[in-house]
């Protein structure tokens, strides 16, 4: 990235079109900084989350660490997570077809 780029062999349009394109990808590269730095800060604040949860006796065994829905036999059944091991609901997991296991959505963004 430190590189000069030589434009004098270039016409006008030719190298305004080239520093068009640069500034195109620099704001792009900036977007998705921004983007990987909400998704970091988001999945923080639901790790912070679920240790508080965690924590509290049974908790986890009655309610999805993610949503706090109570788990259900039929409507809502729980499975743990492959990754972190808390028990979630339907609505809080994905299957990962490769590991063949269940992941919650927190651990999938992780991934």
């Amino acid at each position: 990235m430190g590189r000069k780029l030589d434009l004098s062999g270039l016409t006008d349009n030719e190298a305004e079109h080239v520093l068009q394109v640069v500034q195109r990808d620099m704001r792009l590269r900036k977007k998705e900084e921004e983007r990987l730095s909400e998704l970091k800060q988001e999945l923080d604040e639901e790790g912070s989350r679920c240790l508080l949860l965690s924590r509290q006796s049974c908790f986890n065994r009655r309610c999805c660490i993610r949503c706090c829905s109570p788990f259900t036999f039929l409507l809502n059944p729980k499975r743990e997570c492959h990754d972190c091991r808390y028990n979630v609901c339907k609505a809080c997991r994905v299957y990962n077809k490769r590991d063949k296991a269940w992941l919650c959505s927190s651990c999938q963004k992780s991934r």
